[in-house]
């Protein structure tokens, strides 16, 4: 029998009115259920976030670092069972689901580093000019206030970790809304936070639907807002609230540019097989996904078979058979609308090389070429296991063509040549240039996100938790410098 899971307001666990079924994408079996908070429920949470501000601040760093290498740990103990958690609710291949945990695994280890290091203060000699002579500046970091942190389906342990952890160390209280298709991660750290000392009131994980965020993100006592998703809600938010601080990562359809002097059959293997294997992990439901493949003609017509053959080496089927590469979309309406995007681009005279068929929430890998500029598909992030190969002359068409995008998130470049290295990094307008491999490559420790609309502020521990913050300026007086 399945159980009922609680939610977790102010470090506590609570039980609402109502129930969600969160089941599963590909079989429709009931995974869990989950207790959905009421509006005076939600307003508790939001009142002891806002009313702990000071006392969480204040906490010293060694607790606060105890607190995440705690959660790491549990989390290394419990690898398995939130892995297959992950599988059951989002319908991610175990391997990938066991990756996800890792991930996670790290981003509160970072965490409980950069506490430890982070916000020691800058000083600063102000007698530089006479009027400051005996004047010295000391530099902080401040949090901003209580963080909305609203987190997104395909990453739905990871991109929580992305959202609690670096607002944990800088000692911002937060408000967690996991996605609605997949809470039951996202409630999993809150069961391993409330093993920790943290104050109550300093974390909430509140599973509530998405037509109910309106409500939260306008209300003052939460200033910061760090959302992940789509271009479409995330600028929605900011448009509401021009006033608060908001951190967008809003996805993109990345680009692998395989350039000519990466020639050699070998060279193309790996490519091709990366290419392949990241266009389809997730089901291509990742940001930085594989979506555009843009090769120089003097490769194109070699490495465009090797493509099409890795993508149909994918094995697609149970999430929870290891062998899995590529299982289901999070729902059958998201691989509708995948199946339409690829039928309007082959009305549209797109050749169809590999997959194109969908069963239920399933797509099969699929592999388009000559599509035309204008239709959707080359237009839009597709978040489905769908990729595009374009033929171009030469490294400046190539950059052309990746910076031909509404987004800039990240973009993955085949050279060996150092100088062609440096002329991407400057020349694409992406958050990210990844050489000699795909754009889906994320270290949890480094910078990540985008420009354009891709979104605006970083991820990346150390990165997030300057965005929860803000400097402030003590100046002494009367000194013997």
């Amino acid at each position: 029998m399945t159980s009922t899971h609680a939610f977790w307001l102010a470090g506590r666990q609570a039980t609402g009115e109502d129930v969600l079924d969160v089941t599963s994408p590909w079989d429709g079996r009931l995974v869990g259920k989950v207790s959905v908070p009421t509006d005076a429920q939600v307003e508790e949470a939001v009142a002891a976030a806002h009313a702990v501000e000071g006392e969480f601040a204040a906490t010293p760093a060694h607790v606060r670092a105890a607190a995440l290498d705690h959660v790491s740990k549990r989390l290394v103990e419990r690898t398995e069972e939130i892995a297959q958690l992950i599988s059951a609710e989002n319908g991610k291949p175990i391997k990938w689901a066991r990756g996800e945990v890792g991930r996670a695994v790290s981003v509160f280890r970072f965490a409980a580093e950069e506490a430890r290091r982070f916000n020691g203060g800058e000083s600063q000699r102000l007698d530089t000019d006479a009027g400051g002579v005996g004047r010295l500046a000391l530099t902080r970091r401040f949090p901003r206030g209580t963080v909305l942190g609203i987190a997104p389906f395909n990453f739905p342990l990871n991109l929580c970790a992305h959202k609690v952890a670096p607002a944990i160390a800088v000692g911002a209280p937060i408000i967690l809304k996991p996605a609605p298709a997949t809470p039951l991660s996202g409630l999993i750290l809150g069961e391993l936070l409330a093993e920790t000392d943290l104050p109550a009131g300093s974390w909430s994980v509140l599973p509530v639907a998405n037509d109910r965020m309106p409500a939260l993100v306008k209300d003052e006592r939460l200033p910061v807002i760090s959302f992940t998703g789509s271009d479409k809600v995330g600028y929605a938010i900011m448009d509401s609230v021009p006033r608060k601080h908001c951190t967008l990562e809003l996805g993109g359809n990345g680009a692998a540019v395989v350039l000519d002097d990466y020639a050699s059959e070998k060279d193309l293997d790996w490519a091709a097989t990366r290419i392949a294997t990241f266009s389809n992990y997730q089901g291509g439901q990742s940001c930085i996904s594989v979506q555009r493949v843009i090769a120089d003609a003097s490769v194109y017509d070699r490495l465009l078979p090797k493509i099409v053959a890795a993508v149909e080496a994918q094995v697609n089927g149970d999430p929870s058979d290891a062998g899995t590469d590529v299982g289901p979309l999070v729902s059958e309406e998201a691989a509708k609308r995948v199946e339409s995007w690829v039928d309007e681009a082959v009305n549209a005279g797109a050749k169809l090389l590999a997959g194109g068929k969908r069963d239920g929430a399933a797509y099969a890998p699929t592999v388009l070429t000559d599509v035309p500029a204008d239709v959707t598909i080359s237009c839009e992030e597709v978040f489905g296991p769908v990729l595009t190969v374009r033929k171009v002359n030469g490294e400046a068409e190539a950059f052309a063509a990746v910076n031909d995008s509404k987004y800039g998130l990240q973009a993955g470049v085949f050279t060996h040549d150092l100088k062609t290295a440096f002329r991407a990094h400057r020349e694409l307008e992406v958050g990210g240039v990844v050489v000699g491999d795909v754009p889906s490559y994320r270290a949890d420790q480094m910078p990540y996100g985008g420009v354009k609309q891709s979104g605006t502020g970083r991820e990346g521990v150390r990165f997030a938790m300057e965005d929860y913050t803000y400097e402030r300026v003590m100046v002494f007086t009367g000194l013997a410098l």
